[in-house]
């Protein structure tokens, strides 16, 4: 269908909003509806970005034959059941990360996404920040020479998701900081070391906050107290996990909604090779003066910091899925990987269960 435009549904209007706006600016899509059960934001979203048609249940989205693909932007464990139903409808899907609640739910989706020969992609929009894409050609040259050890990090000094929503169910989110903030920094770090295949894990977790009512944004730094119409916190706010990688590397990973510590909302990624390193540190989202480079110079230590310019995440995530439907070219990031991201943190939530290492 390289001829035509794309005709795309995004189904939720909160972090769909992010996916409308980036719809908006490719010439080769046409946004042609809005799914979600908030109706106040639902209009909202759909007046800013001209969208013609909306619906409460995404169900009569998936319905509309004029529509060749959507964007699933909702709570974990809706991914699988909705991104299956879009599969079988015909859709072509991109689906915010993670892939799915579980890598059993993932594993189906992507099973589907090959028996209904469609697109399927994973929103890690991290991974094509500029200052990762600069990297990643860096290490491509062989500036490192081998990486042997990474360590990738989110941590937030304060910030648990809305008490009672779905974020901090286990049933709903799959877990907490690991799943929805170490996913990113997970997938990174894997794409910068060139994708090693993880063998093992392991890893701890930790609640210290959040069943205490504390370190929570919109609560004025507090959380409110529980009732019975709020979902009781079921999740970690702090995890770290040990990975094992083929080839003989090996990853630190660790994610937190909330420390008593220095950082505010930042991430990064640092990795160590034989012939130099690189540290990406992003603080609080910001997009210059990130990377620094480590290496010797005539036999002396030397930092450089390159002057990369920002880009914008989404807009690459939703530029690739667009040609990717109508072009045919490769779905980055793919299913397959959403698919291995899951399946390491699955089993670092086994094994922080179990208190032993979890061999993939």
């Amino acid at each position: 269908m390289s001829s035509e435009r794309l005709r795309v549904g995004v189904i939720g209007a909160g972090v769909g909003a992010i996916h409308l706006a980036s719809y908006a600016q490719i010439p080769e899509a046409e946004i042609i509806a809005v799914a979600g059960l908030d109706d106040d934001r639902v209009m909202r979203v759909a007046a800013e970005y001209k969208v013609p048609r909306t619906y409460r249940e995404y169900e009569h989205l998936l319905a509309a034959p004029d529509i060749d693909a959507v964007s699933i932007c909702m709570p974990n464990h809706l991914h699988a059941p909705v991104a299956l139903a879009a599969l079988a409808a015909g859709k072509h899907v991109l689906v915010e990360k993670p892939l799915a609640r579980d890598a059993a739910d993932a594993a189906r989706i992507v099973d589907a996404a090959k028996g209904h020969d469609r697109v399927l992609m994973v929103s890690f929009d991290k991974r094509h920040r500029s200052d990762v894409i600069w990297i990643k050609q860096y290490i491509d040259s062989g500036a490192l020479g081998r990486v042997y050890y990474a360590k990738a990090h989110w941590m937030r000094r304060t910030g648990i998701p809305r008490l009672g929503s779905w974020f901090v169910s286990k049933q709903q989110a799959g877990g907490g900081p690991m799943v929805d903030l170490g996913v990113h920094v997970l997938d990174i770090a894997m794409f910068l070391m060139g994708e090693p295949r993880p063998l093992a894990v392991s890893a701890s977790t930790y609640a210290e906050f959040g069943p205490r009512g504390q370190k929570g944004w919109g609560w004025g730094g507090r959380l409110a107290q529980f009732t019975d119409e709020r979902l009781p916190y079921e999740v970690e706010d702090l995890a770290s996990a040990f990975i094992r990688l083929e080839g003989g590397a090996t990853l630190l990973l660790e994610a937190s909604w909330a420390t008593h510590s220095a950082a505010s909302d930042d991430f990064g990624v640092t990795l160590y090779g034989s012939e130099g390193g690189v540290e990406m540190m992003v603080r609080n989202y910001t997009n210059v003066d990130t990377v620094r480079l480590f290496g010797d110079i005539n036999g002396v230590p030397t930092d450089l910091t390159p002057k990369i310019p920002a880009g914008n995440g989404h807009l690459e995530v939703i530029r690739r899925f667009v040609a990717a439907v109508r072009e045919g070219t490769p779905a980055i990031p793919s299913a397959e990987d959403g698919l291995r991201r899951n399946q390491v943190i699955d089993a670092a939530y086994r094994s922080a269960a179990e208190g032993r290492e979890i061999v993939i």
